[in-house]
């Protein structure tokens, strides 16, 4: 009559099997998750650019394609460092800023690339080239 409490071999099995189960789902939707939420991070860093752009033009009547000290003082990352930046084909008629996925935000391939012009236009690229705008600029 002197019965032992605890886990059977079967019972541990069965939830360490549960639990592999629930993180195959789980984390690949949370790293699909985060990829997404850095996006955010891409449109923070274009949208300064944006702005800087229209204060360096009031103040010397061009665009520049130079975001460092000299230019319009913010730097080539994103804040969180997940987007290289830059500014292509900057004139007295307009500019194009960039931001490129890198380290290990490129797995977000659907939004690799975004861009913004002088009159507010948004695009986005995935790393294949094809547009999806819609898809990454939410």
């Amino acid at each position: 009559m002197n019965r032992n409490r605890g886990f059977t071999l079967i019972e541990m099995l069965i939830t360490v099997t549960i639990l592999i189960i629930l993180a195959a789902v789980a984390i690949p939707n949370y790293r699909g998750h985060v990829l997404r939420s850095n996006r955010s991070d891409a449109m923070a860093a274009l949208m300064r650019i944006a702005a800087a752009q229209e204060k360096f033009y009031l103040q010397n009547n061009t665009y520049t394609n130079t975001l460092g000290t000299d230019g319009l003082n913010i730097e080539t990352t994103s804040a969180n460092e997940h987007f290289n930046l830059t500014v292509r084909d900057a004139d007295l008629a307009g500019f194009v800023a960039e931001a490129t996925a890198t380290g290990k935000q490129t797995a977000d391939e659907k939004c690799a690339f975004f861009s913004i012009d002088q009159a507010g236009n948004r695009f986005a690229k995935s790393d294949t080239d094809a547009d999806t705008t819609g898809l990454c600029w939410r």
